[in-house]
């Protein structure tokens, strides 16, 4: 079984964010959820973008590496959308992750540098989300996945953002599924 140090999105720590956790928990998988934005959540993506600019980048950076402080070296780092920048960071930063599952969003290298060798992944994502095509994250995410082995990218029709968060009006049941059934194969490989 894998352990997991899953980061929410912009809306926090949001009921559907910690029901996918207990899914991975329910099959045996340890993840751990920690809430960066100390209990406020929001109901629309742009007030949960104006708090994290109110907090600013340097406190969200810094809440992630509080979050992995004392856990082992050997996880899988998961992201949904903002939390993809955490688990980027930390893949790259941080010795020994055994993976990374990306939704909503890749975070192109120019940020914290190339994805690291040997570490597999599992981008999902929504072919036309505004958020996806931003930066050209969606063509570096395609330019990752066919040359770096060990790392895939699952593009899944329509523009919605989160579409795997069952309690947000994004949530596409057929996309979800298919996603988590994903994540849990992958999981098992890594774990």
């Amino acid at each position: 079984m894998a352990e997991v140090l899953l980061f929410h999105h912009v809306l926090g720590l949001t009921p559907g964010v910690q029901a996918f956790a207990d899914d991975l928990r329910a099959v045996g998988h340890t993840v751990h959820t920690p809430d960066l934005f100390e209990g406020k959540t929001f109901v629309s993506i742009e007030e949960g973008m104006a708090y994290e600019e109110e907090l600013g980048t340097e406190t969200i950076l810094g809440r992630g590496d509080a979050a992995a402080e004392g856990l082992p070296e050997g996880l899988v780092y998961m992201g949904m959308s903002l939390g993809v920048v955490l688990a980027t960071k930390l893949v790259q930063a941080r010795p020994g992750a055994k993976g990374a599952v990306l939704f909503y969003g890749y975070l192109p290298s120019k940020w914290f540098g190339p994805w690291p060798d040997g570490v597999p992944a599992q981008i999902h994502v929504k072919e036309s989300d505004p958020f996806v095509l931003e930066d050209g994250a969606l063509d570096e995410a395609r330019e990752l996945a066919a040359t770096t082995e060990g790392v895939e990218l699952f593009v899944y029709p329509g523009d919605s953002h989160y579409f795997a968060d069952s309690t947000h009006e994004h949530y596409d049941e057929k996309a979800a599924t298919q996603a988590k059934e994903r994540v849990l194969a992958f999981l098992a490989d890594v774990g």
